[in-house]
């Protein structure tokens, strides 16, 4: 059985887009724009705040205007972090039954660590997660495993003992690299043109409480 399980955060341990488009969509009303519809939005959660603007205001982040929108939309995100996030359906279940078997997990992501911090202690835990690993805590972000053996190393696992779970390709890549059996989580946001059966994944899942099996059967 895998010693420990890390789960990316924006679209697979919890549903942050709405807070995310709204974020998005109170920027275009400071610039007097309409806002964008939420089904365009969600997808492109798991790109950050480049994807969001690209969507938004259709702006990369080699135009002058990028760095100023997305300082903004950091700013004003940071106020508003955790007001219609919640966990996935099923996902608070599977964290309950991950401590009772006494299997550690945590939260690798590419979230900057200045924003994920507070938004898992905003979901009540930061108790009880083992690590909280950002985008800017190891050397490189994912797609780079660097993340993923910092978060093997604070927990005192060995990586081909865990698993990563996450809903972007490039959660797949790092995992790999890293040595990890990797989960692709299907009910998640999947911002990659790559189709999620092309990712290379060694298991789909389409609901959290689907990783009690592969731990059962592992």
């Amino acid at each position: 059985m895998p010693e420990a399980v890390f789960f990316d955060l924006d679209g697979t341990l919890a549903d942050t887009a709405p807070d995310l488009a709204g974020t998005l969509n109170r920027l275009k009303a400071d610039h007097g724009l309409e806002p964008s519809p939420f089904e365009q939005l969600r997808p492109q959660v798991s790109n950050g705040v480049r994807g969001m603007l690209s969507v938004g205001f259709g702006i990369t982040p080699e135009e002058p205007a990028y760095a100023g929108l997305a300082q903004r939309f950091l700013s004003l995100y940071a106020e508003s972090l955790c007001v219609e996030t919640c966990l996935f359906p099923g996902m608070a279940e599977l964290l309950d039954q991950l401590d009772e078997r006494g299997i550690v997990w945590g939260v690798v992501t590419n979230k900057a660590e200045r924003l994920a911090r507070p938004l898992i202690d905003a979901l009540g835990l930061t108790k009880r997660s083992l690590c909280v690993v950002g985008g800017d805590t190891a050397a490189r972000a994912k797609p780079f495993p660097d993340p993923l053996l910092l978060a093997c190393c604070m927990a005192g696992v060995a990586p081909s003992s865990s698993l990563y779970v996450g809903d972007d390709i490039r959660d797949i890549v790092a995992g790999k690299a890293a040595g990890m059996r990797t989960v692709a989580a299907a009910y998640g946001y999947r911002g990659s043109h790559t189709p999620i059966s092309a990712w290379n994944a060694d298991t789909i899942i389409d609901h959290p409480l689907q990783i009690l099996q592969l731990l059962e059967n592992a």
